[in-house]
Parts: structure tokens; C-alpha cells; sequence
């Protein structure tokens, strides 16, 4: 995947950097497969994606109704907490600042805590949530996102470590108060910015 050929893509910052590789990473050219538990069978005829917490009035929608929203399609990096970085992978999905065209979100709201299949959660603050480069991914390099890497919606915050884009999401909470999500309460970082190595608490 070549950056040059993605003049339709949102560029992450991230890949602009002269060293991309932030400390403590290596390159790797495949794609690992990395999650706790089993793989969910997620069925999209009843799958989901809600949205709820502070906002003014919580909508549900379909996935029809969320694949016809706007797409926008985003050229990042990966960095996995496990010490990987994959570089330059094309992302296609819905910019999660289409949510704001969809919900009211109350002014005191400060996190996005991202729900996902088996219960897991992942707590983002609203100004990593609303950067131009995340999205609710639903393909990678132009193919259908599958099942073992997030399918068939994961979020992607690029700028954080990966563990932040949660698989197989179901909803976003808006929230005035942190709350810690699965690997958070399990020690890692709170944030996980991997350029400052924020890996564990």
C-alpha cells in the first residue's frame, strides 16, 4: 500500500513523521492476530450500533443504516503494544465525527467509552475519539474487514496503541467520567500514546 496512491484517503499524522517507528517497536510486514477469548460469529441482519450516555435523545441503528452513511477512507500506521508496528494500511469506514451529525452529545460529556462484543469496553477522550483519522472501519486495504481482525465494524484510532481500536464494535457511551475499559483494568496504559510508550500503568 502506497501513500502516494491514496490522494482520496485522510493522511494520519502519524505517517507524515521521518521515523515512523515509534520506540520500542519493530516493523512487521504481515498482519498479527492478537484479542482475548474467542472470535465472534457476528451476524449483520441483527447486529446493532447504539449510541447512548450524554446525548440528548440515544438512537440504535441497523447495520444498513450504518453502512449508508458517509465513508471516508484513512492512511495510517499500527502500532500494537506488543511491540509490532504495521505500516501503511488503507482504512474504509464511517468518521466517527459523523456521530455528531446523528446525536446531540451534552456539552459536559468528556469520553467516548467504545462497547464491543463480549462485553469489552475501551474508554477514548472525546478529543482522541473526534480526531479526523478514526473511523468505525468496515474494510482494510479494500477489502471486507474480517472476523479475526475486528469485523464487520472495528473503531481505529490510529495514534494510540492498538488495543484502543476495539473489534467487533456494538456502541459508543458518552460519558463525563473516565471509565476504565477491559485491558485498562487489566494494566495497561489509560491513554497509550505509543510515541511516549505509555504500554502499562
Amino acid at each position: 500500500m502506497d501513500k502516494q496512491n491514496q490522494s482520496d484517503a485522510i493522511i494520519s499524522p502519524d505517517t507524515e513523521r521521518k521515523v515512523r517507528i515509534p520506540p520500542g517497536q519493530h516493523e512487521v510486514h504481515n498482519f498479527p492476530v492478537l484479542h482475548y477469548g474467542s472470535v465472534p460469529n457476528v451476524d449483520t441482519s441483527k447486529w446493532t450500533f447504539r449510541i447512548f450516555g450524554m446525548v440528548e435523545k440515544e438512537r440504535t441503528l441497523t447495520y444498513a443504516e450504518f453502512a449508508s452513511l458517509p465513508q471516508i477512507k484513512v492512511f495510517s500506521d499500527i502500532h500494537c503494544v506488543t511491540t509490532w508496528s504495521r505500516l501503511n494500511n488503507l482504512w474504509e469506514g464511517v468518521s466517527t465525527n459523523a456521530l455528531k451529525e446523528l446525536v446531540s452529545i451534552k456539552a459536559d460529556a468528556e469520553f467516548a467509552i467504545i462497547h464491543a462484543e463480549h462485553g469489552f469496553t475501551a474508554n477514548i477522550p472525546l478529543a482522541d475519539f473526534f480526531e479526523k483519522d478514526v473511523l468505525f472501519a468496515t474494510s482494510f486495504n479494500r477489502q471486507p474487514l474480517t472476523a479475526e481482525h475486528g469485523g464487520p465494524v472495528r473503531l481505529v484510532v490510529p495514534r494510540l496503541y492498538f488495543w484502543k481500536s476495539a473489534k467487533w464494535v456494538t456502541g459508543v457511551e458518552f460519558t463525563e467520567d473516565d471509565k476504565a475499559g477491559f485491558w485498562e483494568s487489566n494494566g495497561y496504559h489509560n491513554h497509550g500514546d505509543p510515541w511516549k510508550e505509555e504500554r502499562f500503568s
